[in-house]
């Protein structure tokens, strides 16, 4: 029973952020689901979170505040970060946590075409937002990285009703 309640309070410890997680986790969960960023402002709220110059790779761009050429039209802002090691557990855990505290981030729909999970996907799940939008969240490994992204998609697409 005690180790049960021990493992519990991990979990709990672990999503809500009393537990170190990696840098990458913290400012994902921090920035990346908080919409009105522009390339240079997430960036910058990430260095605030996670320190600077950044420990991972990020990619960000929000086509609905800047033009961003290499944007998909499926997709209308992006947050992805990477970084060395399979930390896949870790990510899943924070993120799903993030997601269901409030203001809870979406309900789970099937995922829309083009999204599909890949070779190393520990998650991947769509999310039906406000205002007809939706977004894809979706963790894995690709090579010795971990991903961490979510893209959202412009309103209307992947909604069905």
């Amino acid at each position: 029973m005690k180790r049960t309640a021990r493992i519990s309070a991990l979990a709990v410890a672990l999503g809500s952020g009393m537990a170190h997680a990696h840098p990458a986790i913290e400012a994902f969960n921090a920035w990346c689901f908080k919409a009105g960023q522009t390339q240079e402002r997430a960036r910058s709220n990430m260095e605030g979170t996670a320190g600077a110059p950044l420990l991972f790779a990020l990619t960000f761009w929000d086509t609905s505040l800047e033009p961003t050429p290499q944007a998909p039209a499926h997709a209308e802002r992006r947050c992805e970060v990477a970084f060395s090691g399979d930390h896949a557990d870790a990510a899943v855990t924070a993120v799903q946590a993030k997601m269901a505290m409030p203001p809870v981030f979406g309900t789970p729909i099937p995922l829309p075409a083009p999204y599909a999970a890949e070779p190393g996907t520990a998650f991947i799940e769509g999310r039906k937002l406000l205002r007809g939008r939706v977004a894809v969240v979706h963790i894995g490994i690709r090579g010795a990285q971990t991903f961490i992204g979510v893209d959202r998609l412009p309103a209307g697409m992947g909604v069905s009703e």
